[in-house]
């Protein structure tokens, strides 16, 4: 720039002056962005439902899949761990993408340790288990093989743990319950005496 005029000189100056300062404005709206970004929140990797499952169904790695949740936003019980899960049954239905917990599931044992225990409870007709399924109420029923009298309320309010599949057994529906010792005595009292239906309660 030697052969330039004064003018000349102090015209380039400016232009130079002119960038440098549209270049800082530059960074410092950049840097101002970014401060001003929120901070990703943290997460937690839980398990959760890699496609609908149905009441019943048994849980194997396939149906499962570890996914980032928000730590805030992780349910209580939330399972993490793919072997603790394999081979637990499902309460209820179970959708695409939910986060499973401890209470979605039922025990390898369907039942923790306690007062309640596992009844398995034939109906009589055999189309009854598509009716019900994993963590319904039900009321068991007894009516006398060649009918004249009434059905008899056995046990209330039963809660369904499961509804092994049966086809092709020529037999009713079985369906499995958590009840009392006593009351897991009658039903297989009134199951030798009686054919056994059940009423469920709404969902």
């Amino acid at each position: 720039m030697s052969g330039l005029s004064p003018r000349a000189l102090l015209q380039a100056a400016a232009r130079r002056r002119g960038l440098l300062a549209a270049g800082l404005a530059a960074a410092a709206v950049a840097s101002g962005l970014t401060a001003l970004a929120p901070t990703p929140p943290a997460t937690t990797s839980v398990l959760t439902a890699a496609r609908d499952l149905a009441a019943g169904a048994v849980l194997t790695a396939d149906d499962l899949v570890a996914a980032p949740v928000p730590t805030a936003l992780v349910p209580s019980g939330a399972l993490v761990d793919v072997a603790a899960v394999t081979g637990r049954l499902v309460a209820g239905p179970v959708r695409r993408g939910e986060a499973l917990t401890d209470v979605r599931l039922l025990g390898a044992g369907l039942l923790p340790p306690g007062d309640e225990v596992a009844a398995p409870v034939r109906l009589a007709e055999p189309a009854t288990g598509a009716l019900v399924v994993a963590g319904d109420r039900v009321d068991v029923l007894s009516a006398a093989p060649e009918g004249g009298r009434a059905a008899e309320v056995v046990a209330t309010a039963l809660r369904v743990l499961a509804v092994p599949a049966v086809e092709g057994s020529g037999e009713g529906a079985l369906v499995v319950v958590a009840a009392s010792r006593p009351a897991a005595a009658r039903l297989a009292a009134a199951a030798v005496t009686g054919r056994l239906s059940v009423l469920v309660h709404g969902r």
